[in-house]
């Protein structure tokens, strides 16, 4: 049996962590929240413990899975971190969207302590995470990523070697930027459907099956009609991905117009209370522009 310390219970990671304990993987949980781990361990028969160390201390597999960077390097590299207990040739998989560039330099300091390490984030929200149907794009060694591939397996239909370390994290960003701009232009469209009176249900039913369907048509098309920001995936967590894509853009000199688009949209939609909403809600900032509600005469 694979014994698996798992970082990070929230949204994502608490079904994650379910799938592999239900696989038969031993997981050992730690989150930041007081007895989050404990209620999460009690509910699916794991272990909860007080701190990333912990978690590490005899297992083959470290996961880690949390909102960016900071938080990344420092479950895994600083007081109390995974690094400091987990043992020779430990294998540590990072499923958090960051920065490549940190993802790099966490590698490379995990490196120095014979601390092997993969970049794997996910795409496809919390019922993918809870279906165990996540798509996974994992960047670092041919050797490392197969050794992680068995877990990989059980939280995701779909898994691809991508690269070096540090180009899962690329691939990501480039995803959610896609996403996000999708999710601004469907916002669009039902702002305009809205102003001209068309019907909206008409409007969905011919978007999802027309050359202008989109995964986001699917997701989010109802939900924005309903104003329903029921989370799956957080405003400030799109908008934090959307941003650290146009950083990425702007140090290999090319322009992407339609990410910096959504990122606006995504701004005034913090501005105006969403962050902790999905990200459908950056509705909110074209009606605000167009000076009406959907779906209201």
């Amino acid at each position: 049996m694979t014994s698996v310390g798992f970082l990070g219970l929230g949204i994502m990671g608490s079904r994650m962590a379910a799938n592999l304990q239900r696989a038969g993987f031993a997981v050992t949980a730690w989150t930041h929240t007081p007895g989050k781990a404990e209620a999460w361990a009690q509910e699916h028969g794991a272990t909860a413990v007080a701190t990333p160390a912990e978690a590490a201390a005899g297992a083959d597999v470290v996961i880690s899975m949390v909102v960016d960077g900071a938080q990344v390097e420092q479950i895994l590299l600083g007081e109390d971190g995974a690094a400091t207990a987990a043992g020779e040739g430990a294998l540590f998989v990072d499923m958090s969207t960051i920065a490549p560039a940190d993802a790099r330099r966490i590698g490379a300091e995990l490196a120095q302590r014979s601390i092997r390490f993969v970049d794997a984030p996910v795409t496809g929200s919390s019922p993918a995470a809870q279906a165990g149907t996540l798509t996974i794009m994992a960047g670092g060694g041919e050797a490392d990523v197969g050794r992680a591939m068995p877990l990989l397996k059980v939280m995701g239909r779909t898994i691809v070697h991508v690269g070096a370390l540090g180009h899962g994290q690329t691939i990501k960003l480039i995803n959610n930027a896609v996403a996000a701009a999708n999710a601004a232009t469907l916002a669009q469209a039902l702002v305009m459907g809205s102003a001209t009176g068309v019907d909206l249900e008409a409007l969905e039913q011919i978007l999802a099956a027309g050359s202008g369907s989109s995964t986001m048509v699917t997701l989010k098309a109802r939900p924005m009609r309903e104003h329903d920001y029921t989370v799956l995936f957080k405003t400030e967590h799109m908008l934090k991905d959307v941003r650290l894509c146009l950083e990425e853009a702007q140090a290999a000199g090319v322009p992407f117009p339609a990410a910096s688009g959504a990122r606006d949209a995504l701004v005034a939609a913090v501005g105006r209370g969403y962050a902790d909403a999905d990200f459908s809600a950056l509705l909110e900032a074209f009606e605000g522009m167009a000076g009406l509600r959907v779906g209201e005469d």
